[in-house]
């Protein structure tokens, strides 16, 4: 069982008291910090940073959000470096922020990294920059989970426009503004109505016009430091009154109110998920969508209880206890397996054009051996599963686009077939021209996330090219 702190940030948040109440019921901390209403945000992360824990994980969690269901089972069988939640947000709709579940080496590591100065990144989100840069030397990455949280509901008018006014200058990429567009594009509102979306849209308007966009780091700070001020000037200027005071009967009557709402924690009776894709397909993307619709999926796991139970026909999958599914070639030999054994189950058939497939497969493939010379012991468990995936997908352990051809055609073949008479069962989508939530969203019955549809194959094959390229070049030098 794990040692948790549980860091509790608050500032005017209308819903502190019960988010703290939750938090304290859910986590079942063994000690619980509060960092009282420190602003900016860069001394609040510098406050939380100083405490001296002594146990396995911090929690960190804000108090705009209301914590539905139990995480105590999730930190006590956890081993990652960090895990972000996904909330149900008032405003945006499914999205990761607000519990950070963090453990005692990666918080240590953030505490002794150097701030970066002029950093315009720092000044705007310094939790997560001093994360990132704290985590990079360790070669780890971080991890999503779904939970029942409330994320900005019920908040003060007052909160609402400091928080929309920060988001907006959170906002001043491409793909943030984006994101931040097609929230915004989502928020009905009537005429002469006064309610949380009307002030969000106000204050990112106000914060457009007030600090334009060739801002300096320091002069955004100094804005966000007085964010306080510019708020409570605002709504004196509009005439409007604040709400009163946040309680559990507010919170009961809504959950009463709400009770048909999709549910997104861990035990909210969803079905199985299997990706019944080929590598290069859009399976890493089709697993990041998946997570963004409430499904906490695993991407081709390497882990040795799934090796073993699935190289010895065991296919009551440990992982699958306490995961909604699985992507990529390990679910392919065996999804009639799957199907048999979780009843109600979706799975979804992610295909692409054969041409362009075989061209990415080579990519993925080249330096990419099943057998090698190894000093790290997890990476024979990785070379057994690539093994012994490779020979029961595609017959082969190197790329050959003769085999590769006739393994894609028959696979399609096979899996329409199964699903023939069941097509309510079956999604074939091809994410790599251009498909995506539309399509995803509407199978599992799931509002569309105002998030693009994520690519992180393509990603992942830029990387990978760059390195073949810098290896090519380095045979030339030599």
């Amino acid at each position: 069982m794990a040692k948790v702190d549980l860091v509790f940030r608050q500032i005017d948040e209308r819903t502190r008291d019960v988010a703290l109440a939750l938090a304290q019921e859910h986590i079942r901390p063994e000690n619980t910090f509060i960092i009282d209403d420190v602003r900016p945000f860069t001394e609040c992360v510098n406050q939380m940073l100083a405490i001296k824990h002594d146990c396995d994980y911090v929690v960190y969690v804000d108090a705009d959000c209301l914590i539905l269901e139990d995480m105590r089972g999730f930190i006590d069988a956890c081993d990652a470096p960090y895990v972000d939640s996904y909330v149900s947000d008032r405003f945006r709709g499914r999205l990761h922020c607000g519990v950070h579940i963090t453990r005692i080496d990666v918080v240590r590591a953030m505490a002794a990294t150097k701030v970066p100065e002029n950093d315009l990144k720092y000044v705007l989100r310094p939790e997560s920059r001093l994360r990132n840069l704290a985590m990079k030397p360790m070669g780890a990455g971080k991890q999503f989970r779904n939970f029942d949280i409330l994320h900005d509901h019920f908040q003060s008018y007052h909160h609402v426009f400091m928080k929309y006014a920060l988001r907006q200058l959170r906002s001043r990429t491409k793909e943030q503004r984006q994101r931040l567009i097609r929230a915004m594009k989502g928020w009905k509102t009537e005429p002469g109505v006064m309610c949380d979306l009307t002030i969000a849209r106000h204050a990112v308007e106000y914060a457009s016009a007030a600090v334009p966009e060739t801002a300096s780091p320091q002069e955004v700070h100094d804005f966000i430091e007085r964010l306080p001020q510019h708020a409570s000037a605002e709504l004196a200027r509009l005439g409007i009154a604040d709400k009163g005071e946040f309680t559990r009967e507010e919170l009961d009557a809504w959950l009463v109110k709400n009770r048909d709402r999709v549910a997104y924690g861990q035990k909210s009776g969803k079905p199985k998920i299997f990706g019944l894709g080929l590598s290069r397909t859009g399976t890493r993307s089709l697993t990041s969508a998946l997570q963004m619709l409430g499904f906490d999926c695993a991407h081709y796991p390497i882990d040795e209880d799934t090796y073993v139970e699935l190289s010895n026909a065991q296919y009551d999958l440990t992982i699958l206890r306490d995961l909604d599914g699985l992507t990529d070639i390990t679910t392919i030999p065996f999804y009639p397996q799957f199907d048999k054994l979780y009843p109600g189950s979706k799975f979804v058939l992610t295909v692409r054009d054969r041409e362009s497939w075989l061209a990415s497969c080579a990519r993925h493939w080249y330096n990419r051996p099943a057998f090698k010379e190894f000093d790290d012991p997890d990476e024979d468990v990785h070379l057994r599963m690539r093994q012994f995936l490779r020979a029961a997908v595609y017959g082969c352990y190197n790329f050959d686009p003769d085999r590769f051809t006739a393994v894609y055609d028959a696979h399609v073949r096979s899996v329409m077939d199964y699903f023939k008479d069941r097509p309510e069962d079956l999604l074939v989508i091809d994410i790599c021209s251009g498909e995506g939530f539309g399509k995803l969203a509407e199978f599992l019955d799931r509002p569309v996330p105002a998030a693009p549809f994520p690519h992180n194959g393509a990603v992942m094959s830029a990387t990978m090219l760059a390195d073949a390229e810098q290896q090519r070049h380095a045979a030339r030098v030599a």
